[in-house]
């Protein structure tokens, strides 16, 4: 009997001790301040992949983290386009160019764009059943937003892959699927 109980608590401290620790791990990246978003000029904000513009007096959350990286990171999937006039705004910041949508590139939340120390390297994609490698060549910025640099559009979340259409239609998600430019995945270091 005494071993059927140091057992049970045995199993209850664990379980307890297990819960705490993915609770601590959660609370790791938590916003870093908060960013009032005000009104773009006439025509000013780029609403391409049905990206969204600030609203003039939203509180947009900000980060300086992103969740914690693993061999299998849960993210989402945006859409983005690295073209020349697209949502994407100026040009990529690892190497200050444009890139075609035809090229499967990505962009990663602040925290995992890590001041670039991932630039031009290769992350792996997991969604829709699917795997795809695809080139870092800008960050989503996670700490500012509403501005022309960011094409008015609000900060980014922390656990974001902005990756082109290549990316998508590598992942076979057709433009006519609900999945289109909003998707959960995975994704590691290749």
């Amino acid at each position: 009997m005494n071993n059927k109980m140091f057992s049970g608590s045995f199993f209850f401290i664990l379980i307890i001790l297990a819960t705490n620790w993915l609770s601590i791990e959660a609370q790791k990246c938590k916003p870093s301040g908060k960013l009032r978003g005000k009104e773009p000029p006439p025509g000013q904000c780029n609403q391409g992949n049905d990206s969204e513009c600030c609203k003039k007096g939203k509180l947009y959350p900000t980060y300086t983290c992103s969740p914690q990286v693993s061999k299998k990171t849960k993210a989402t999937l945006t859409i983005n386009s690295f073209q020349k006039g697209g949502d994407g705004g100026g040009p990529s910041a690892c190497d200050n160019k444009f890139h075609s949508d035809k090229s499967p590139v990505v962009a990663l939340s602040t925290g995992w764009y890590n001041k670039g120390s991932r630039c031009l390297d290769h992350i792996t994609i997991h969604g829709n059943g699917r795997s795809v490698k695809a080139m870092v060549v800008d960050e989503c910025d996670s700490t500012v937003g509403c501005d022309a640099e960011h094409d008015y559009q609000p900060p980014c979340a922390n656990n974001l892959v902005d990756a082109s259409k290549a990316v998508w239609k590598a992942l076979g998600v057709s433009e006519s699927d609900p999945k289109w430019g909003f998707m959960d995945i995975f994704w590691s270091d290749a």
